[in-house]
């Protein structure tokens, strides 16, 4: 089942039908270990609605924070070793590649982060920018994992490449990330792996299209979100993206006006466009 954030209300898709909540707190009702039993019993008396084709949907998140993970993938390795390399600083991926800690940082809180259809920005002090598809997971204040969503970790690659000390300028700022289109719960967590796919359209034309399976991730989805809860508390929850497996080439950059859509199967599409 589905969880949409639309203005004030909380919508629930259970296959093609949609229903509208009687309860509008998110925070209170997303962070629940028991999520997928308890939308069950939310829908059994809630209304029916009709979902128009071009509905926007709010980012599913209000109070809690989006952090992200890094260098989840051989691919991401592989990228920030080369773009790094000139300035030394190629080590370090290699070895949190193989580190028993992972790599994790704050991203962003709502304020700047986007919905399904609304914009995302590129920094204007870059000139190499980049989308980062990611499999998000939302983890309740108790660290279980209930939902999935589709996350966009923008990012900023030739400032985080001048020195990994610039990763937070080169990926926390207005407008760097986008979440959505809705919260997947299930009644376990996913084990097998989902496709992610990345397409960049420009003035009519795809630029840029790759796939990649979530089962290429090094890291378990678990670990990810332990490590997160160590020595923090997320008293309504907290959405961890975990890693893009998708690096464009070193040519490749985004552009004003560029459409990003990323589909994850069984979760959806993201679209955003660059402003």
């Amino acid at each position: 089942m589905k969880v949409y954030k639309r203005e004030n209300d909380i919508l629930i898709q259970n296959k093609d039908k949609f229903y509208c909540l009687d309860e509008k707190n998110w925070d209170k009702f997303i962070n629940d270990d028991q999520l997928y039993l308890k939308i069950l019993a939310s829908i059994s008396n809630a209304k029916k609605i009709n979902i128009g084709q071009f509905d926007s949907f709010s980012p599913p998140i209000d109070s809690q924070e989006l952090w992200a993970s890094g260098v989840t993938y051989y691919m991401s390795k592989k990228g920030r070793e080369e773009e790094s390399q000139e300035t030394g600083g190629s080590i370090f991926y290699t070895k949190v590649y193989d580190a028993e800690r992972p790599e994790l940082f704050f991203k962003a809180n709502k304020n700047r982060i986007s919905g399904t259809g609304q914009p995302v920005r590129i920094r204007r002090d870059s000139n190499w920018n980049v989308p980062e598809p990611e499999l998000t997971l939302f983890a309740t204040s108790n660290a279980k994992i209930v939902g999935y969503s589709i996350g966009n970790d923008m990012s900023s690659r030739d400032i985080e490449g001048q020195n990994p000390l610039y990763l937070p300028q080169a990926k926390t700022y207005d407008g760097c990330a986008s979440l959505g289109p809705c919260i997947y719960v299930t009644e376990k967590p996913l084990v097998k792996g989902l496709k992610i796919e990345l397409r960049v359209e420009r003035n009519g034309s795809i630029v840029f299209c790759e796939s990649i399976s979530t089962e290429r991730m090094k890291r378990k989805h678990q670990e990810l979100v332990d490590y997160l809860f160590k020595e923090s508390s997320f008293p309504n929850g907290a959405f961890l993206m975990t890693g893009t497996g998708i690096v464009p080439p070193p040519d490749f950059t985004l552009k004003l006006g560029d459409i990003i859509e990323i589909e994850i199967e069984k979760i959806g599409t993201l679209i955003n466009t660059v402003a």
